[in-house]
């Protein structure tokens, strides 16, 4: 496989799923195949971890912690332009390239896929600052990836994009606090806080939300507001049109945190969403400063 090839199928991966890597939508044409293959990667090890989760024929959990340390061991080969496996050469010639192009420690990546192993075998999180460092792998690492690659490299914008990106993830996380159980029992509501507000694990699978649940999410989205505060600056440094797609991304995680609230922080009978007419008023919201 040549290097173009590996380009690819990465980007045609990443046009089939951009629904879930909306960044790449108005990026830079320049750039586009680099966050492709950065893509390729995270999709790839995500549904590793995912891989028929309750199904029969589900690979076990050994199996595929294996799959994800194999990953990890090429993603450190392509950094370092070593040989690598014919059978996933398609992703990391790609990924070696943006990696070594762009001067990007592979860590970043290692990272996120040390974040889709815990998802093999955590289904709870003792506190908020385990909720924190799970965050910390497997949201930030994207963020500075696109930070990297469109040359910004200072400790500032690194910050606030970690504080967008972590919000975001927990925002997604209060938003499906119902799916999550039902999928497979996964909580992402500290253990600390249920316990301080009087709830329980088990009340998240009731018909009915109880006072002590609610107040936990409640908590929870409050705080998580917070942290989207801390990165309210981001886009107003950077180049358009990336400032754009920051914007966006920013007010589309608080209106999630909105959403939750006019349901009075019921998630877990009904899963808030974002809809057509709320997405083009979030648009005409991001064309003016935060």
């Amino acid at each position: 496989m040549t290097l173009a090839e590996s380009y690819a199928r990465c980007t045609q991966l990443a046009r089939t799923h951009y629904e879930n890597f909306p960044v790449a939508r108005l990026i830079p044409r320049r750039l586009r195949p680099h966050v492709a293959a950065i893509y390729a990667f995270a999709r790839t090890a995500d549904d590793i971890a995912d891989e028929g989760y309750g199904l029969p024929d589900a690979q076990s959990v050994e199996a595929r912690l294996d799959a994800l340390k194999t990953m990890d061991t090429q993603c450190l080969a392509a950094a370092e332009g070593k040989p690598l496996a014919e059978e996933t050469a398609w992703i990391f010639l790609a990924l070696g390239d943006t990696l070594r192009r762009f001067s990007i420690d592979p860590q970043l990546c290692l990272d996120l896929t040390s974040a889709f192993a815990q998802d093999v075998t955590k289904r709870r999180y003792a506190d908020f600052a385990e909720v924190l460092d799970y965050c910390r792998r497997s949201a930030n690492p994207v963020g500075r990836l696109v930070l990297l690659l469109h040359g910004y490299h200072d400790a500032e914008r690194f910050a606030q994009s970690d504080a967008i990106c972590t919000a975001l993830q927990l925002a997604n996380f209060w938003q499906d606090v119902a799916v999550d159980w039902k999928k497979d029992r996964r909580v992402y509501l500290p253990l600390e806080d249920l316990t301080r507000c009087g709830a329980t694990v088990e009340e998240i699978g009731a018909k009915e939300i109880s006072p002590a649940l609610r107040e936990c999410i409640r908590f929870n989205v409050e705080r998580t507001q917070e942290i989207f505060d801390q990165g309210r600056p981001l886009p107003g440094s950077l180049r358009f049109p990336l400032s754009l797609e920051i914007r966006v991304t920013w007010l589309g995680g608080t209106a999630i945190l909105q959403k939750i609230r006019e349901l009075d922080y019921d998630t877990v009978r009904t899963r808030p969403k974002i809809r057509r007419g709320d997405k083009l008023r979030l648009l005409g919201r991001a064309l003016l400063p935060l």
